[in-house]
């Protein structure tokens, strides 16, 4: 089965067909030129008449490499996807009945994930009958986006949703923590000088029994 074709995103050389060209860059004199003349002026430089914008009247060209300008427009495609920041989202479930001890470890645990900088996808499950008690469920949540309103804004006010009541939660901007970078040395501090050998039939003595913390903790 033959190989499918990929279609270039521009037109170039010959396939361009409007009969005049506007010419942009900085390796011709900028104008407009019949195609015919541009796609000279392009070969004569060893390059292509690529069309970058088609709309225009008359459409506009510029005299560059195709080969290195489709490899720079990758490149700069992979740059913009690699600074997109992925959003994790952390679910954490609750029961209608979940007791103070399994409230405080889950708020324990959703502390940590919106530090990361993690969203939190919270919500109460209703099992049988216990959809009776979904006030106690809209509370519940109401009382976990209390307890981390330091490190967490609510996208979404609890919301009944079938047997599931879901409470969103996104990291406040300044509880993330990043590495911290060590400080600078100030330009004028001094180097400090080296400790003095202790002496080794001092050191020696010492090895058998540990010596006291400080000055202080001794007597």
């Amino acid at each position: 089965m033959p190989r499918q074709q990929v279609e270039e995103p521009f037109k170039i050389n010959q396939k361009i067909l409007a009969r005049e060209v506007r010419l942009v860059g900085d390796n011709v004199e900028q104008g407009i030129y019949p195609t015919d003349q541009a796609r000279k002026m392009a070969q004569e430089q060893n390059l292509d008449l690529v069309e970058i914008s088609p709309t225009a009247n008359p459409p506009v060209c510029r005299v560059i490499d195709y080969s290195k300008f489709k490899y720079e427009q990758k490149k700069k495609t992979r740059e913009l996807k690699a600074k997109q920041t992925k959003v994790v989202l952390k679910e954490i479930r609750f029961g209608p009945n979940t007791d103070e001890h399994d409230f405080a470890f889950k708020v324990k645990h959703a502390q940590e994930f919106l530090r990361e900088g993690a969203k939190i996808k919270s919500y109460v499950h209703f099992v049988g009958r216990s959809i009776v008690f979904k006030e106690r469920g809209e509370i519940l949540l109401l009382k976990f986006a209390q307890a981390l309103e330091d490190l967490a804004k609510v996208e979404q006010l609890p919301k009944l949703e079938g047997k599931r009541m879901f409470l969103y939660l996104a990291p406040k901007a300044a509880a993330v923590v990043k590495p911290a970078a060590k400080p600078a040395a100030p330009a004028d501090a001094k180097p400090k000088a080296p400790k003095p050998a202790e002496p080794k039939a001092e050191a020696t003595d010492k090895t058998s029994e540990p010596a006291p913390a400080s000055a202080d903790a001794a007597e």
